[in-house]
């Protein structure tokens, strides 16, 4: 019976997480001005007709766990550019610039998360992370 109780709260958890992230991520994307092959690239590439839907109606999105962990790497992300750039400009401009670090081989931080790869998500963050002492 407990377990039964609790799908409801944890449904409610996973859309309200899913809601939010959305409109995170779509404010990170407009900031960083990411075409929509970017946004989709970065978000795990679901259906173009499903991003729309989810950007017309965030609340009724429902992200499985790997969208949701996209999305929380681009905001830790995100979150360490400002602390490291404290100029809104700059630090949105940070992803786009080629960068001389062995992790991008000279390509952009942008370049790297565009692999589609989770795990570029994943080294980007804690890159940035170890930049800011974190």
């Amino acid at each position: 019976m407990g377990v039964h109780a609790e799908a409801p709260i944890a449904k409610s958890a996973s859309e309200a997480m899913s809601a939010a992230g959305l409109r995170a991520f779509a404010n990170i994307a407009q900031l960083w001005q990411l075409d929509m092959d970017a946004q989709l690239t970065l978000l795990g590439s679901p259906p173009r007709s499903t991003y729309y839907k989810w950007k017309k109606d965030p609340k009724s999105a429902h992200l499985g766990r790997d969208t949701l962990e996209r999305i929380s790497y681009i905001l830790g992300i995100y979150k360490a550019l400002q602390i490291l750039l404290p100029e809104a400009v700059a630090a949105d401009n940070w992803i786009h610039k080629p960068n001389a670090a062995p992790l991008f081989g000279g390509r952009s931080a942008l370049d790297r998360m565009l692999s589609g790869n989770v795990s570029d998500l994943y080294v980007v963050r804690q890159y940035l992370d170890a930049m800011r002492g974190g």
